[in-house]
């Protein structure tokens, strides 16, 4: 998530005692009677001691507890890149470290502090219209389809803001945004929402998945620019700014003028929908969603993942997610991997004339880098530090050494038979035990057999061994069904697709 200008409260390190507000309440966690300042001191003592003072005093120096509410500690940083860095190196840490000393703890929410404006002033809502003038907004790092190194947005005072102050990066719009297979499907579903007037909507609400890096925060951020321009009210929230904003509306008795507001817009984006913690919170959410849904409003969202694999989210939201239009942003392909660096190149040759790249050196590292946009985007970036720093031509032999780190392969996961059992029941509604026993309705033997099939091309186990496993079959069993799997999903595209996300699901 990206770092934007802000022009609302900074959520305060203290607990917050939250009043009731019609019929949501929220309250402040005291751990074993003492303050949570003194609980987040002994957190920061635990971290010191693991990592040592130089580590400690590079990353968590100042990272600052703004509140502790049901079970969940919401944490800020000042900078959007030590959010990430943290995200990235020390996500578990944090977490398990923060269980120990908050013994209710079951999750850690990160995001970016701003300096409040006036630390009066109750967090609010603002619908942009064309007729706004521009501010500007901080530049963030391109994600797939967007160009990095283009020049700082120019927005709106009245950027289109959201409950906490995020602006919109005028850099992802749907014109820079590089369109293959991959995300095809997606970026026409967004375009024909952004198009649509008001209440008439094809697609609503509109979901969208994808793993990171692959372009769904450039999208949602193209929709709410594109719907902002037909003359549409527009509120776009990250899930921490979406939480931020209810908790301080809470503190500052703004709850009811905060929900009302929200209710009357347009389009409402919500950008990493799995973030969202608490169940009053939640609660919120799903009545937002609900009302604007009943009265014709359009709701675009984006998850990692579908939405009905979001287990930490309430079952009705996730219902109500999963009943609009459901698109996967999929993995990048070679060729939409070549034009997002050949973007991301330009963008750079642009401020840099002398920096010059060649389509050899193009094709090779959009052939080895194969993960993420964000990753393509770090990869060009090494190769203008190294052409710009060492006054060197970059060739295929300096471009090697300049990305070696974005293409070290990994280890993949080590896969267990058990885990791929519980998926796959998860996954066809049936019961670990179903797949395990003698049972041969439809509804068990494909589960049955799709896990039988995984178990053969994830894991190195025998076919008597997975037989075994599978309720003591024999290995002709398992056989078997290995074969029928591999050869309906060379007749089912579907069958195909599911597979694959079940391999990958169990992979990552």
């Amino acid at each position: 998530m990206f770092e934007r200008q802000e022009a609302v409260d900074t959520i305060e390190a203290a607990p917050l005692q939250l009043p009731r507000v019609d019929t949501v309440a929220e309250t402040t966690v005291t751990v074993d009677g003492d303050s949570l300042t003194e609980a987040w001191e002994r957190v920061r003592r635990r971290l010191r001691a693991e990592l040592g003072e130089d580590v400690f005093s590079s990353w968590f120096g100042r990272l600052e507890i703004a509140s502790f509410i049901e079970g969940v500690a919401y944490l800020t940083v000042p900078t959007r890149f030590l959010k990430s860095w943290l995200e990235a190196h020390y996500a578990e840490r944090l977490r398990v470290n923060c269980m120990a000393e908050l013994p209710e703890c079951n999750g850690v929410v990160l995001s970016v502090r701003q300096v409040a404006r006036d630390a009066s002033a109750a967090p609010r809502v603002e619908v942009a219209l064309r007729s706004r003038p521009a501010t500007t907004v901080n530049p963030a790092p391109a994600e797939a389809g967007k160009p990095a190194g283009a020049p700082a947005a120019q927005a709106g005072e009245g950027e289109t803001v959201d409950a906490c102050g995020a602006t919109l990066d005028r850099r992802m719009s749907f014109q820079s945004f590089v369109v293959g297979k991959s995300n095809q499907l997606a970026f026409a579903a967004a375009e024909r929402i952004a198009a649509a007037p008001a209440g008439q909507s094809p697609y609503n609400p509109l979901y969208l998945h994808a793993g990171v890096g692959l372009g769904k925060t450039h999208l949602l951020q193209a929709i709410a620019q594109e719907a902002r321009n037909q003359g549409k009210r527009v509120a776009y929230f990250t899930a921490d700014r979406f939480m931020y904003g209810f908790v301080a509306a809470l503190k500052s008795q703004t709850a009811l003028a905060f929900k009302e507001k929200l209710r009357g817009i347009d389009l409402l984006v919500v950008d990493d929908v799995q973030f969202i913690q608490g169940k009053s919170i939640q609660q919120e959410f799903g009545h937002t969603i609900n009302a604007l849904l009943d009265a014709g409003k359009q709701i675009v969202v984006a998850g990692d993942r579908l939405a009905g694999e979001l287990e930490a989210l309430d079952e009705r939201i996730r219902s109500r997610l999963g009943g609009g239009l459901v698109v996967e942003v999929g993995e990048l392909d070679e060729a939409l991997r070549g034009k997002i660096l050949a973007s991301r190149l330009e963008a750079l040759q642009s401020a840099h004339p002398a920096f010059q790249v060649s389509p050899d050196v193009v094709a090779y590292v959009s052939r080895v880098v194969a993960t993420n946009g964000r990753d393509l985007d770090g990869a060009a970036n090494r190769l203008l530090a190294h052409a710009t720093l060492s006054g060197q031509l970059v060739t295929l032999e300096t471009a090697e050494a300049a990305i070696r780190d974005l293409v070290r392969t990994r280890e993949p996961r080590r896969v267990k038979i058990e885990d791929i059992q519980k998926l796959v029941a998860t996954r066809y509604n049936v019961s670990r035990a179903d797949i395990l026993s003698e049972r041969r309705t439809a509804a068990v033997v494909k589960p049955r057999q799709i896990a039988m099939y995984l178990s053969k091309a994830l894991t190195p186990r025998s076919l008597p061994e997975i037989g075994r496993r599978f309720g003591g079959r024999d290995h002709t069993t398992v056989l078997h069904a290995v074969r029928k799997i591999e050869k309906a999903i060379s007749e089912d595209r579907s069958l195909h697709e599911e597979v694959d996300l079940l391999k990958r699901m169990l992979q990552e």
